[in-house]
């Protein structure tokens, strides 16, 4: 990286069973994707991005970013997705210095995750008993950048990506692009909120991080083996594109769920695969 006074690291927060009973054919247990959050770290001070799901995720994660021996001044939250923020109320009680912030957007969509009979059907029916009690959500931050220790930490709106009101944060000075769920790094894709409308969005919006011409991109998920290498953009990019081919000439989901293992057949997670399989094929 070059010599600007900013480092990063990236916590990954391996894969964890789920309670879903709704199974492909061969498998026996879902698993939910392994999950990123970094820490953009200056001389004194750090934001952190993302605050992961479980209580017992959020919990190693504030001991990581307290290893650091940085003053984390802000959390910023790239998209509505509970599995992306759920953790905060545990990182804030553990940093109460520290600021919760988001677009306006998926400050919206993070109320709408939050909603106790969403929470009752959804979340807690995967992980009964893990999910934190107090979930606090992020401030709207109005501004198109955050700041740390004079440093630009640009907020870039994506539109739809896995959900839709998504963004990125982009480090021009380091070359680093915290991507949240616009980017997967060898982990299968979450399509279930994106039929072909949403698909053709999210292209779009790999483009938008195209442009930026990263050195370096975080995924939100990600396989923990691999390096944080700009070329994840492209393979997204090539497992949508495979998606919609597979999708136009399947005829039902385990077509679907089994021509795209064909093409993919090592990414990470194929249990995320099935659950987009079944979301276009039923």
């Amino acid at each position: 990286m070059p010599s600007t006074g900013l480092t990063w690291s990236v916590y990954v927060s391996p894969s964890i069973p789920t309670e879903s009973v709704d199974l492909p054919p061969d498998l026996a247990r879902r698993m939910w994707s392994p999950t990123t959050a970094t820490l953009i770290s200056g001389e004194r001070d750090a934001v952190l991005v993302d605050a992961l799901l479980t209580s017992k995720q959020a919990s190693r994660l504030a001991d990581w970013v307290a290893a650091s021996g940085k003053n984390l001044t802000t959390i910023f939250v790239t998209h509505g997705h509970g599995d992306h923020w759920f953790g905060l109320g545990t990182l804030l009680e553990r940093f109460p210095q520290a600021q919760a912030v988001a677009a306006p957007a998926v400050v919206a969509r993070m109320e709408e995750q939050r909603d106790p009979d969403f929470i009752e059907s959804f979340w807690e029916t995967r992980f009964p008993g893990q999910i934190p009690d107090t979930l606090r959500t992020a401030a709207p931050v109005t501004a198109d950048r955050l700041t740390l220790e004079g440093h630009d930490l640009v907020i870039v709106g994506l539109g739809h990506t896995d959900t839709d009101d998504t963004t990125c944060l982009h480090v021009p000075e380091v070359g680093l692009v915290v991507a949240g769920d616009a980017v997967y790094n060898d982990v299968h894709l979450y399509l279930a909120e994106s039929p072909a409308p949403g698909r053709h969005a999210w292209l779009k919006a790999l483009d938008t991080i195209a442009a930026l011409n990263p050195d370096a991109v975080v995924a939100g998920h990600k396989n923990p083996c691999l390096p944080d290498d700009p070329r994840a953009i492209a393979e997204t990019r090539h497992y949508i594109q495979d998606f919609e081919a597979v999708a136009k000439r399947a005829g039902n989901a385990v077509d679907l769920y089994q021509g795209m293992l064909e093409i993919h057949p090592r990414r990470v997670n194929r249990g995320a695969l099935w659950g987009s399989a079944r979301a276009v094929k039923g």
